[in-house]
């Protein structure tokens, strides 16, 4: 048995693009979720199947992470916004190119990260993001899962910054580490996309290893440009002094000042006083092209 999960209400799928998918993919059964978190309960449900696909958005990646198990291959069709996921693990943009892709490659053992129990494929985060993450969500999400894109996520977050006049003092302890104004946690490279462009927070991250921690001590006006200059051009952030770079973590404890929203995977995950962030190691297999 081979599973196709359909988000219907991520951005870029219609009856048309399921159709088209499904062609691909050949004897596949079709099962579209319905509600949040409903791609958990149907990732649960495919556990054993020769194969689990996944057409959506990083929404409803998220939710199939975080109910699949370790052995059953699953592949991450492209059918949002931003499709974070499957872009870092090598599939091209265009659904119906992925699907090919899949078909004929390979599987591929890699990390996800948890913070708080939930699982992540690609990053979360404390604070800055976090705070950007709800205010995509607060342009509206069509039947409760289709929403604005990576663009949208970026213009939201230069809009943050905007607003805080460039700067962010230390609200967070984050254990063996000290102080920060904002913490990042990549499970790989790129963190995220703005469109076209990558966004390398964290450039040593990668799907094979733990996780990777970046938190700016605080954030300044004059600050501001180098900052952004490292997550553009991915270098320069493990000898910046005013950054916390740690590399290949087992495990990450954080405290906040006061509750701070917390996001996996551009999932708000509402506020929290604290996150435990924890490398799960080899934890799911992967559909990827052939190299």
């Amino acid at each position: 048995m081979r599973v196709l999960v359909v988000n219907p209400y991520a951005s870029r799928v219609n009856e048309d693009l399921i159709a088209a998918v499904t062609a691909v993919l050949g004897d596949v059964e079709v099962r579209r979720t319905e509600h949040r978190g409903h791609g958990t309960e149907l990732a649960r449900e495919g556990r054993g199947a020769e194969a689990l696909y996944v057409l959506s958005g990083d929404g409803v990646f998220n939710e199939v992470l975080n109910g699949i198990d370790a052995e059953t291959p699953v592949g991450f069709l492209p059918g949002g916004g931003a499709n974070v996921l499957p872009r870092a693990l090598g599939l091209p943009r265009n659904p119906v190119r992925a699907a090919e892709r899949v078909l004929r490659g390979r599987t591929r053992r890699i990390s996800v990260g948890r913070v708080n129990g939930r699982r992540f494929g690609f990053g979360a985060g404390i604070g800055l993001d976090a705070e950007a993450v709800r205010r995509v969500d607060e342009r509206g999400r069509s039947q409760e899962l289709g929403r604005a894109g990576n663009l949208a996520f970026a213009w939201d977050l230069l809009r943050l910054v905007a607003e805080q006049r460039g700067r962010f003092e230390p609200i967070l302890e984050i254990s063996g580490h000290g102080r920060a104004a904002s913490a990042f946690v990549a499970n790989t490279d790129p963190y995220t996309y703005a469109g076209p462009l990558p966004l390398h927070v964290a450039p040593q991250a990668r799907f094979e290893l733990g996780l990777d921690l970046v938190a700016p001590r605080r954030v300044s006006p004059l600050s501001l440009p180098r900052l952004f200059g490292y997550v553009l051009l991915g270098r320069g952030q493990r000898r910046a002094r005013d950054v916390v770079y740690a590399h290949d973590l087992d495990r990450i404890e954080i405290r906040c000042d006061r509750p701070l929203p917390l996001q996996a995977d551009g999932e708000d995950l509402g506020d929290v006083e604290s996150a435990v962030f924890e490398a799960d190691r080899a934890g799911v297999e992967v559909l990827v092209p052939m190299v």
